[in-house]
């Protein structure tokens, strides 16, 4: 079954952008790492950037709060990109998007 990130890189590819996974495995200390705290892919597309942090549709308000705390999120508003939560869920028609726009 594909990870959240995946089909967040799945979706976004879809809707014409370049993604990178910025999120990194960190083996020393036993966890993942986001940019600037919060961030598991950057895309572009023409003139805007989006950061984006996947997860499944029950852990969205976690990562939103997450985000809000984040030290680093007034720069990367100020740097104008996009913030979105991408919150995953499987509904009885298949699986479904929550995005969440933190910008």
């Amino acid at each position: 079954m594909p990870s959240p990130t995946e089909r967040s890189l799945k979706h976004l590819r879809e809707q014409g952008y370049r993604v990178a996974v910025v999120e990194k495995w960190n083996p020393h200390a036993r966890i993942r790492q986001d940019l600037f705290g919060f961030i598991d892919l950057l895309a572009i597309r023409g003139a805007e950037t989006l950061a984006v942090q996947t997860t499944s549709r029950g852990n969205v308000s976690a990562r939103v709060k997450k985000i809000t705390e984040a030290d680093a999120l007034a720069d990367v508003r100020k740097a104008g990109w996009r913030i979105l939560v991408h919150g995953w869920g499987k509904l009885k028609d298949g699986w479904t998007l929550k995005e969440v726009d933190v910008s």
